[in-house]
């Protein structure tokens, strides 16, 4: 007597199985088409800070070879002179210290006395987005 007949609206309240599953697969799809287009432009942003502080380095490095007619013997001296607040992290290794230096073979100034840093490059073994390795940067 106290039974109480309900519409088959009022029972369902909630979503079906099926229905939550499809709902899953649609957000499992579009999850892993933005995904690697997130990871890529991460890649590109790190890229650019890398030719940036390659630009930055190689462009004081001039300036103090030309400034006290020698090259820096290493990446503090630049630091130690002024010329940089501090070395820049390579963003591809995260290290300041990874950054590979090449050394001139020989003077670039008459009145230089000792052959220093003529280029710097980056540590990273890796291969950037345009196929070339960041170590040929």
């Amino acid at each position: 007597m106290g039974t109480r007949i309900q519409s088959g609206d009022a029972r369902r309240r909630g979503f079906t199985l099926i229905e939550l599953m499809i709902v899953m697969s649609i957000v499992m799809i579009l999850t892993s088409i933005a995904l690697p287009m997130y990871q890529k432009s991460i890649l590109r942003a790190k890229e650019n800070v890398l030719k940036s502080n390659l630009f930055t380095l190689r462009m004081v490095i001039d300036e103090y070879t030309y400034d006290k007619q020698k090259a820096p013997q290493t990446l503090q001296d630049l630091v130690a002179e002024g010329y940089l607040h501090k070395v820049p992290v390579d963003p591809i290794t995260n290290a300041d210290s990874s950054w590979r230096i090449i050394m001139e073979e020989a003077m670039t100034s008459v009145n230089q006395t000792e052959p220093g840093i003529f280029d710097v490059r980056s540590g990273a073994d890796k291969m950037g987005l345009d196929g070339t390795a960041y170590s040929e940067w």
